[in-house]
């Protein structure tokens, strides 16, 4: 989903991920290098036309906004993760993820530990 964006895209759809609704200054602000305004509504354009953007008016001039929830197209990113570089197992990617327990705190593997509950009393109900 995502990961097919070229990068530039990808970047400004990023940006919006994390600003919210946003203007052409306010997306040009926040890239890593500088782009024209006209360059970057021509990629907003692009974005609105493959489903990524939505576009709405608004005092402050137009607004664009990610189309796709965050959450959808995490979990669509990681899928291809998942297919590509662990052959399709989520068992290995966790197992990969758990082989970095020396980063990670005893909060988060308690976090793991309770979403590995939760899936299990979702899969007897």
């Amino acid at each position: 989903m995502l990961s097919s964006l070229p990068p530039r895209e990808r970047e400004i759809v990023d940006i919006l991920y994390e600003r919210g609704a946003s203007t052409v200054a306010e997306i040009a602000a926040s890239l890593s290098d500088e782009l024209s305004g006209s360059a970057i509504r021509a990629m907003l354009k692009r974005l609105e036309g493959k489903g990524f953007v939505a576009r709405e008016a608004s005092e402050r001039g137009f607004l664009y906004a990610p189309s796709v929830e965050e959450k959808t197209a995490s979990k669509s990113a990681l899928g291809q993760v998942v297919r590509v570089f662990f052959n399709g197992s989520a068992t290995s990617a966790a197992a990969a993820l758990l082989g970095m327990q020396d980063k990670m705190s005893d909060k988060e593997l308690d976090e793991i530990e309770r979403l590995i509950a939760e899936a299990r009393e979702g899969r007897t109900k």
